[in-house]
């Protein structure tokens, strides 16, 4: 059991540091953000327009109860 133990414990240990190394390694040589950045986001020109639904909310509250 002993030996097992160790097995994990150094099991964990190798991946924290290659998950440390992978770390570095994208912070290094990583793309930097800049404040202003746009971000690009693509959609297929076929996908389905979801925001032209509008969706009935059952909410059972009557009226506003927050000022």
């Amino acid at each position: 059991m002993k030996r097992l133990a160790a097995f994990v414990f150094y099991a964990v240990g190798a991946i924290a540091i290659v998950y440390l190394a992978l770390y570095a390694y994208s912070a290094f040589t990583g793309r930097q953000i800049q404040p202003g950045d746009p971000i690009h986001i693509f959609r297929g020109p076929d996908a389905p327009d979801y925001s032209s639904i509008l969706p009935v909310i059952a909410s059972g509250a009557t009226h506003a109860t927050r000022l």
